[in-house]
């Protein structure tokens, strides 16, 4: 709707310039492609389905140093170093490799971790899921297909003490 309201004030200033419009209408659909591709990802979505906010590193990001946050993270890219995101969620996705020891409230699986994690709340290894190293958490899933190697260490405590 804000793309119609945007057209309208630039449709009175455009009638003289129509004539001349074709130089005009590329930058009119520029703005609309510009609102459509921040439409998706922009923080509007994430901010009215929780207070949560998240953040995304693209498969085409290689990270070497420590990473930390305050907020929900999914990482499709490689990461090589030690991952904190203070209680938040981390969900490494089909296309991640990590190299890391991580910290976090929640950490969901899909792609491969080489490295120490350390969950609050749960770990979720999914079906194509790799883990090669120590889990610590209060809950854990390991889906039929996933790969772990390692030893895991459950502590209920954790979950509650966080919660309290």
């Amino acid at each position: 709707m804000w793309n119609k309201q945007q057209t309208q004030p630039q449709a009175p200033a455009a009638p003289p310039p129509q004539a001349q419009s074709s130089p005009a209408a590329p930058p009119a659909a520029s703005p609309a492609s510009v609102i459509a591709f921040g439409a998706p990802s922009g923080p509007k979505p994430a901010t009215s389905a929780g207070t949560r906010n998240s953040a995304r590193l693209g498969s085409g990001l290689h990270i070497k140093g420590q990473l930390t946050g305050t907020e929900d993270l999914q990482i499709d890219g490689k990461v090589d170093g030690p991952i904190s995101l203070n209680g938040h969620q981390l969900t490494v996705g089909p296309t991640a490799v990590l190299t890391s020891e991580i910290h976090a409230g929640e950490v969901v699986v899909f792609g491969k971790v080489i490295g120490n994690v350390h969950a609050r709340d749960r770990v979720d290894v999914k079906t194509d899921g790799s883990v090669i190293g120590d889990i610590s958490t209060a809950r854990i899933s390991i889906e039929d297909g996933a790969h772990f190697k390692g030893r895991i260490e459950i502590d209920p405590a954790k979950s509650q003490a966080a919660a309290g």
